[in-house]
């Protein structure tokens, strides 16, 4: 399996979210444009990384953050603009293959339309049982994940969280 090259994104505390000094980690194409059933691929990755609490749904349309958890979505159809890192953060247009990593704290919501959008989600194990907030402020210190979701114990997610 290929590495895809990772871009790290940083937020500083914001006025709506505590946002995180772990950088939220975006890996385009982590599943090529042409592969077929991206969905079923990023539940049986996610899996079997020890990665809990997988769904398929959308990404909400307002701003939230896990208290508690990270995040890891897998665009599995379609394309999302996605607000990170609060009301003030920027945004990224994301598309089917694309992945993200979110650690706990971190803002993030749709912008705009959810049509033919089908995103997997999953959470590092123990953590499923997330608490999601709108606001706050104070920064959570949540353990850090014991695998990459989609590569596994030596995957880029372990190299970017380092504590």
């Amino acid at each position: 399996m290929t590495m895809k090259i990772l871009r790290k994104l940083y937020f500083e505390k914001a006025s709506d979210v505590p946002n995180s000094p772990l950088p939220v980690v975006l890996i385009r194409s982590v599943l090529a444009p042409n592969a077929n059933k991206k969905g079923r691929r990023f539940r049986e990755a996610f899996k079997r990384n020890g990665w809990t609490g997988i769904w398929t749904d959308t990404i909400y349309d307002y701003t939230h953050f896990h208290s508690n958890a990270h995040e890891v979505l897998g665009i599995a159809e379609g394309m999302v603009t996605v607000l990170l890192g609060g009301a003030e953060g920027r945004r990224f247009r994301l598309k089917a293959g694309d992945m993200l990593a979110i650690p706990a704290g971190v803002g993030h919501r749709r912008v705009g339309e959810a049509a033919g959008l089908k995103v997997i989600g999953a959470y590092p194990h123990g953590q499923s049982h997330f608490t999601m907030k709108r606001k706050g402020r104070a920064v959570p210190r949540v353990k850090l994940p014991d695998t990459d979701p989609f590569y596994g114990p030596a995957g880029p997610l372990m190299r970017c969280w380092t504590k």
